[in-house]
């Protein structure tokens, strides 16, 4: 079978007519397999959900037990027909749950990998590169420019800025879902085991990674009044990014802004959110892990989305591997 007769893009997302399903669907659909629980991947109102039980957990955590008309749980590894196509999910490595897609029929293999990353995480199951004709690639970080630093150094900064200002609040934005969990989990791994203050926003999912198993220490609300506020000068908070513009990220002593990002390489936007100091972590591959990846698991074609596209789709082209964009819409960076 042609890759492009097996999987395709259409209007409301990558679909597959041979098993009537689509992948990471942005629209409501009657059958949709979910790669992981960010908001641009995990829409609710679809009425089957097939995805790994964090997944489902997850959006049931974020959209209430009504988010889907019915789901069934995905183990890695494992091989589920869906209308004669063979679906198998295996560990992305983005977030809890996260996974690629293996969409098989008549001889052919395509691998959709979601958002991925190729770095250890001590929050989520690692990347396992799968043997396909097609691989699927985001391209979030698809340039030569970026090649992230070493996480471990990042986390150093941080912490030498706490013992640099212990006068001051460091203020650290990261989103709810993967990247607040790993960066606490970053943090401990450094031998930092003072409480950590999160904001409301945080805490049910902070609760659910914990569930699961995944330490992340001494973790307490963030919700001072203005009589207490010198109480967390030189501690760590984390919150949304979104609550840098409200008035909850100024209560705090002093507080030093930080915001933990693959974008933050970039300063420019550092400056632009008012950022002090920019932590460049990301949840997803920078160009370096994103060509070793194409590398190692040497597909006949790559097809390239949501992201910096035609870069990557050029590099591998070069390479002598055909390539092309798809040029789905509907996709942003909240995982980042």
């Amino acid at each position: 079978m042609k890759p492009d007769a097996l999987l395709f893009p259409a209007p409301k997302g990558l679909y597959c007519q041979h098993g009537d399903f689509y992948i990471d669907p942005v629209q409501p659909v009657e059958r949709a397999l979910i790669t992981h629980g960010h908001s641009d991947h995990a829409r609710a109102g679809h009425g089957h959900v097939l995805a790994t039980r964090e997944t489902l957990d997850i959006m049931r955590l974020r959209y209430g037990d009504d988010f889907c008309g019915a789901s069934d749980v995905a183990r890695f590894g494992e091989t589920i027909s869906i209308g004669g196509v063979r679906v198998r999910f295996q560990p992305a490595g983005h977030v809890l749950g996260s996974a690629q897609i293996s969409v098989e029929a008549d001889g052919t293999r395509i691998v959709v990998s979601g958002d991925y990353k190729r770095r250890p995480d001590p929050t989520c199951p690692s990347f396992e590169p799968v043997a396909c004709d097609v691989f699927i690639t985001e391209a979030t970080f698809g340039l030569p420019v970026f090649h992230h630093p070493d996480d471990k150094g990042e986390i150093a900064r941080l912490l030498q800025s706490l013992r640099q200002f212990p006068e001051r609040a460091h203020v650290v934005g990261a989103y709810a879902l993967g990247k607040a969990q790993r960066l606490i989990a970053l943090i401990r791994q450094q031998g930092y085991d003072e409480p950590i203050h999160i904001h409301g926003a945080l805490a049910r999912l902070c609760e659910y990674y914990q569930s699961q198993g995944i330490d992340l220490g001494d973790i307490r609300p963030a919700t001072l009044g203005p009589e207490n506020r010198q109480d967390l000068a030189g501690a760590i908070v984390l919150g949304p990014p979104a609550a840098f513009a409200e008035r909850w990220a100024r209560r705090f002593a002093d507080p030093l802004a930080i915001f933990a990002s693959g974008w933050m390489l970039i300063r420019q936007r550092a400056k632009q959110r008012g950022v002090e100091l920019p932590l460049v972590i990301s949840d997803h591959c920078d160009w370096a892990e994103l060509t070793a990846t194409i590398r190692e698991i040497a597909p006949a074609e790559v097809w390239v989305t949501h992201g910096r596209e035609e870069a990557l789709v050029r590099w591998c082209q070069l390479q002598g591997i055909p390539a092309r964009p798809l040029h789905l819409v509907g996709y942003d960076d909240e995982g980042e």
